[in-house]
């Protein structure tokens, strides 16, 4: 059976994400303020960071993030991040563990770059060697990567080739069952990951 989205929900949720970001804008303001006073308190280097993704048809594009690590990198999250990663500032610490490093992407969602629901957006290395080493791994940039999505909220982190592997099988379930129930269903559990902070690194 073809792994092909449903056409009118991916118009819809097109319009959706727009209506969402736009409504909590101004939260996401105030909230941003905040953070980039503590960012500059907390560390030497940019506010933002930001990083080549593969987005929908494997497309590149840059994804923003508030730096939560150290600056002295020349780039951040050039490999998985480990548990304890002492790259890792402190205010960068607890951003990742309620997912606040994430907010600048509802920019990416405005641009059309990115869904609020969606597969995760890979590195572009991570993107080419999956798709070297994994069958069918492409098929995951039919549609537009998500800030958070079914396998995010399942799986959870993939450190490994073997995870991502078993991590891709949520990926494509998402994919063949998009709807705006199971799109409810991973907001709702998304809000519950991050209330209990886990799966941050």
């Amino acid at each position: 059976e073809a792994l092909v989205p449903p056409e009118f929900y991916t118009s819809i949720k097109r319009v959706v994400d727009v209506i969402v970001v736009l409504v909590i804008l101004p939260i996401l303001v105030v909230l941003a303020l905040i953070i980039s006073i503590a960012i500059k308190l907390d560390s030497r280097g940019p506010i933002l960071f930001q990083q080549l993704r593969t987005g929908r048809y494997g497309t590149p594009f840059k994804l923003l993030k508030f730096r939560s690590m150290i600056a002295t990198e020349k780039t951040e999250d050039i490999r998985f991040a480990d548990k304890n990663d002492k790259r890792v500032t402190r205010v960068g610490r607890f951003l990742r563990r309620l997912r606040l490093d994430e907010l600048p992407q509802f920019l990416n969602v405005l641009k059309g770059e990115m869904s609020i629901i969606g597969p995760r957006p890979e590195q572009l290395n991570f993107a080419t060697h999956f798709g070297e080493l994994i069958p069918y791994y492409g098929f995951r940039h039919i549609v537009k990567p998500g800030i958070t999505g079914w396998s995010q909220v399942m799986f959870g982190y993939a450190a490994t080739d073997e995870q991502t592997r078993t991590k891709l099988a949520f990926d494509f379930y998402y994919i063949k069952h998009m709807s705006m129930w199971l799109d409810f269903v991973i907001l709702a559990k998304t809000i519950r990951t991050i209330a209990i902070g886990s799966g941050a690194r």
